[in-house]
Formats: structure tokens, sequence, C-alpha cells
């Protein structure tokens, strides 16, 4: 009686609706009051170590405590399941300062962290006896002992931190980085072979309760990963599905379990990884009928891969803004290599130990294959859009899907035009903006002239600590920008150009423009790169005039110091007055005021980040600048900006990097507005 009352509820409409909404309220109330059970004045924190990650002598350890903590230390006698005391200094975690890009709080959110800790001190409360933890420790040691174990880590243990930075962009490039992440192909072949060991013993409906419980504790070690625990619960589900005849259908459960997700932890809609492993099981499920029409392993795979991009696009859009043509054949590829050999031989090597050489030659194939592949990328940038946009993008997916259902394939086209649309949409945008890119202790500032006639950036940063490129290329692929018209340098500095290498290497730039003095060490290994991709580059310019528009370099002359050599660049959008100012001097900035006649400017970007040794009061005086923008990095080490300079520029709206993040300037017409990452 109770089974069929269940069957009835589950089978319903109603409760679908029900468990939805309810979902939606829940999602709406938490992320507009997100609480952490600490306070941020707390001194010390009490839990058990779920994850250790190590990197040149650096510990980060997450800590299972009222919540989890992410805690930095030196500490490397810590082991899986500890208990520990921990005294420190509780920080926030950070949100994003350039617009459009990860957010590591948000993000962290989902694993129910909200604060860091910076430890002073750690102690061992109680070594860990848990026998589920110790069975990690084993793992994690067995593992760490043989060749290429951040690839075991990966398929093991659902954990990808260890693999090369440069190989994991590769094969997210590439489309095929879900491989690398342990999900429902992992589980169907772990399920897989348990049951088919067990049945070869005895076959009972026991064995789904052990195949059930193994998964369980699969879940816990890989620290309950999104794609883990919708593949886990899928299988028990399912196995329930099968054994009370409740007849749900597997497009239904999965509704079911993202629901349940989604109450348990609302913040899981900040995980990428979350939502392309939803939606793509969503999709491939509800549209298994157009895979399993073809009958050879070549016709699946590529229609399963091309359903798969086509219902992740819109997540690609809003993320890394761009798509790969080419993940479509890339899946074709890899999918068996991963799935057929690496997986499987993983497995083995964890037993069989002494076979890691050929898993290491494996691995290596791999690598190899993914670097070259990526060479062949067809790759096209889509700027971020809104949530109207995306269900656009769904609504037409859908629709093509159904249409290629019904075997009518030239539907497709209508996501080509949606396409084609977006990634030209910036030549019906009449905004004109200036962004001041955040690149900490540097400068970095991107001019956008209106329908797309030109983009020109001046400065990319540089800190021996961060290349700021990976940066500045995804905040231009965010805003639709393909191509760089000038890459400016107002002088050769390293915080002013020290990202300009990898910039230059990845993405395209039309032409170079240099200062008028000689040429330093780091300037002349950028024109080495320069001359070797074919880039024009100029010095000693006056004046640049790109459409209608006009720049003028305010020259002097050669001074004895890098600073007051900086390109000083006016511009004058629809009588806006914009002045940047480099790295100048006050001995330059006096002779600026002898030879030009400059009042009134609206946005000034301060020169040297604010230092005293620029913006003198005669010439701010002279300016009358309406708005100071400063590029400075968050407590750095000149005490950047000084005091006195701010007070110089009180008439004036102050906005700086290290306080407002990003600062974005945009005309439209005769009406500006300026909007920043971060409000304080």
């Amino acid at each position: 009686m109770f089974i069929q009352k269940l069957k009835n509820i589950l089978n319903s409409n109603t409760f679908i609706i029900i468990l939805i909404f309810i979902c939606l309220i829940n999602i709406i109330y938490k992320i507009n009051n997100v609480k952490s059970k600490y306070k941020i004045t707390d001194k010390s924190i009490i839990g058990i170590v779920t994850n250790i990650k190590e990197k040149d002598d650096k510990v980060t350890l997450t800590i299972k405590a009222k919540e989890n903590v992410i805690v930095y230390t030196n500490n490397l006698n810590v082991k899986l399941g500890d208990k520990l005391y921990i005294e420190g200094t509780l920080e926030q975690l950070s949100d994003n300062t350039n617009f459009n890009l990860f957010n590591y709080r948000k993000y962290m959110l989902s694993k129910n962290t909200y604060f860091s800790m910076k430890a002073s001190n750690v102690k061992i409360i109680k070594k860990n006896k848990n026998i589920f933890y110790n069975i990690k420790n084993y793992l994690v040691d067995r593992i760490s002992n043989l060749k290429k174990s951040e690839y075991l880590k990966t398929f093991i243990l659902g954990n990808t931190s260890d693999i090369d930075s440069d190989i994991l962009e590769s094969y997210r490039t590439n489309g095929v980085s879900h491989l690398f992440s342990v999900s429902g192909m992992h589980i169907t072949l772990l399920s897989t072979i348990i049951l088919f060991l067990l049945n070869k013993i005895k076959k009972s409906n026991i064995n789904y309760i052990f195949v059930c419980s193994f998964l369980i504790f699969y879940m816990f070690l890989t620290n309950f990963t999104p794609s883990v625990i919708r593949a886990t619960f899928l299988f028990i589900l399912l196995t329930l599905n099968k054994f009370l005849n409740l007849n749900l259908s597997t497009f239904k459960i999965l509704i079911i379990i993202l629901c349940m997700s989604l109450i348990i932890n609302p913040y899981n809609i900040y995980n990428v990884g979350f939502k392309f492993s939803y939606i793509v099981s969503l999709f491939l499920i509800h549209f298994s009928k157009i895979i399993n029409r073809f009958k050879n392993y070549i016709s699946k795979t590529f229609m399963t891969s091309l359903i798969s991009f086509m219902a992740g696009i819109p997540i690609l859009i809003n993320n890394y803004f761009s798509i790969n043509i080419m993940t479509i054949l890339n899946n074709i590829l890899f999918v068996p290599i991963v799935s057929i050999i690496i997986f499987p031989f993983s497995l083995i090597i964890l037993v069989f130990n002494k076979l890691d050489f050929i898993y290491e030659i494996l691995i290596n194939i791999l690598e190899k294959l993914s670097l070259f592949i990526m060479h062949f990328k067809i790759e096209i940038i889509l700027c971020k859009v809104n949530i109207l946009i995306i269900l656009v993008y769904y609504i037409i997916i859908i629709f093509v899907l159904y249409k290629i259902y019904k075997r009518k394939y030239k539907y497709i086209y209508l996501i080509v035009i949606l396409i084609f649309i977006h990634t030209n949409i910036n030549y019906l945008n009449s905004d004109f903006y200036v962004t001041l890119i955040d690149v900490g202790q540097g400068d970095c500032s991107l001019i956008h002239l209106p329908y797309n006639r030109g983009d020109i950036l001046i400065d990319t940063g540089g800190s021996i600590n961060k290349d700021y490129s990976k940066d500045i290329i995804s905040y231009l692929k965010s805003k639709g920008i393909k191509n760089l018209d000038y890459l400016i340098f107002s002088h050769g500095d390293f915080d002013h150009m020290g990202s300009s290498l990898n910039l230059v290497d990845k993405f395209k730039i039309n032409k170079v423009i240099f200062n008028n003095d000689s040429y330093n060490s780091l300037e002349q290994n950028l024109i080495n790169l320069l001359n070797k991709k074919n880039i024009k580059y100029y010095n000693k310019i006056k004046n640049l005039k790109i459409s209608k528009y006009k720049f003028q370099f305010l020259n002097t002359k050669i001074y004895n110091n890098e600073n007051d050599n900086s390109n000083v660049i006016y511009f004058n959008f629809n009588n806006y007055k914009f002045l940047f100012m480099g790295d100048a001097e006050i001995d330059k900035e006096k002779d600026i005021l002898d030879k030009y006649n400059l009042s009134n400017i609206d946005f000034l970007k301060v020169g040297h980040h604010g230092s005293d040794t620029s913006s003198s009061k005669e010439f701010v005086n002279v300016i009358k600048p309406k708005y100071s923008l400063i590029s400075v990095g968050k407590n750095n080490r000149y005490g950047h900006p000084k005091n006195s300079v701010l007070d110089t520029l009180k008439n004036s709206k102050i906005y700086r990097t290290d306080e407002n993040g990003s600062i974005e300037i945009k005309i439209n017409r005769n009406k500006y507005k300026i909007k920043t990452c971060k409000n304080i």
C-alpha cells in the first residue's frame, strides 16, 4: 500500500512542480541571506582534516568544523581524519575584482566554505582512527608513490589540482575536460565491474546493495563532488525504481536529484561543474532516442558529443566566453582513449603498481595529443549575456534537437545564425567604454570604441607573483573582443608590461606602440616575439587616429628616467576628456603644462599609482579632474596611493582598483555611467 502511494506521488507532475517551486524559493532566499557560523573576529577553530594539498612546502588544509574552512599552514605532519586545534586569522574569501571573471567566494559557498585562515599555531588533538579516512590515507599514500600520480588522483579521487595548469587548460580548450572529473561514465564503469564480479560469485539482489554502499563510500573518497553525487544517486534511485516498480522515467529521477541537491545546497548554482553535470545529463537522457537510433560506436559517440556540446553552449558562453567547434570531433577521439584505456588502466595500476611505467607512457601520449590538437581549435568568442539570452539559446537548442529527432537536420542553421548574431553583436553596440582592469600593483586600461570600431589596451600589468594575461584575455573575451587594434605601453617597467609576452602570444594583437625611450631588455624580449609573429610595432608616436577618433600623445622630451618617458595619452570623446598619465612624474607634468593647453579633464588616470612623485598640486589645479582613477595593488609595499596625493585630488571623485576592483566608464551619446566591480 505504501509503495503504491509513493509511486503515485512520485509520478505526479504536481509533485515535480511543487519540488521545483520549493527549490527556487530556497535558492532565492539562501543567496540573499548568506550566513557563516563563524565571525571574522574568531581566532581559533577545531575540526577534522578532510583534504590536504601540498605545494612548494606550503600546505592547504580543508577543515570540517562548524563549516568548512580553508587553512594555510606549513605543518606537513597531519593526515586526513586528524582532529586539529588551529589558531590564526580568519579572512573572508575574495570575490572577483574584474568584471565577469571567476568568483572564488561564490564557488566556495558551494563547498560550504566561507572563510580561510592563515594558521599561526596547529595542534593535533586526536589522531585519526576512522576506518574510512584510514582507507583514503592509504590510497593517497599509495597513489603518491606512483608515476603520473596526478592522474591517478584525478581518476580515483576526483582531484585535478596536481595536473599541470597548461595541460589542464588544453583539455578545457579541446572541450574534453569533463573526462577528467569523476562522473557518470566512471561510476557506470565502476558499478558494472563490481556487479560483474559479484554476479560471477553469486547472482543476487544483495549485490546491488553492496554496489550502492560502495558508491556512497566512493562519494566520500572523491570529497562529494557534484558529478559523483549525481551519478551515485542516479544509480541508487534507478535500482530502487527497478525493484519497487515505481515506473519513474530516468529524466524525472534526475530532476528529483537535481532539486534535492539544490535544496540541500542552493549555492551549487555557483559551481560550473554542477551545472555542466546536470544540464548535459538531462539533455542526454531526454534525447537518448536520437543517440540510440545509431548502431555503430562512432555515430553514437558523435551524436552524444553533439548533444553534449549544444547543451553546454550557454554555460560556456557565460563562464569561458568562447566555444571551440572542434569539441564535437575531439570527444570522438578522447572519449574512447580515456574511458576504454586510461581510466580502466588507472584501476589496474592501483592494484598492480609495477605497471606504472606503462601508465606514464599512456599519459605522456595523452598530454602530447591534447597539446597538439589544441592548435587546431576553431574558437568563437562570445560575450557574456543576461539570463534572457541564455533562455533564448536553450529554447532554440531544444527546438533544433526535436527537429533532429524527426531527422530534420537542416534546422541546425538556427543555432548557427544565433551564434553569428551573438559573435557580431558589438557592431550594433553604440557604447563607448573605458575599463581600468585590476592588475594589482600595475596598470592596464581598455578603451573600446562604439560600433566595434576599435579596441586599445594601454599596458598589461605584471608581477613576479602573477601573470595577469589570463585575466586580461578572459575579460576581453567576456566583452566579445576578438582582437586588439593597438597594444600601447606607457613605458617599459615590469608593472606596466610584465604580462605582455603571454598576452601577445595567446591573443590577437594587430599593432604595438612603445614609448619614445630606447628599448630595455623586457621591451626587447617582446620585440623578438613581435617579429616572430609578424606584428608591427612603433615608437615616437604623436597622434593616433582610429576611424574618426584621435588619440594625442603628449610628448615633451627624452628624460633620464623611464617614468618620465611614459606615453601620456589625451583623448576626447563626445566632449568628455580623458588623460592617461602612465608613471609620468612632476618634471614631465610641468613640461606638459608648458607645452599643452589642458583643463577640466573629466577622467584622469592618475600617474604612478598615486605616488607622491606625481600628481603635483600645480598640475592637478590646472587640469581640474572631475574623476581620478588610481590603479594600485591592495596593501602594496610602496604605500600607494599616498595620503598627500589623495588630499591633492580631494576635489575630484576618487576611484581605486584596490578598493573598487575594476572601474568602467561607459558613455552613450551624452550620458556617462561609472560602474565598479566591487561596491564599498
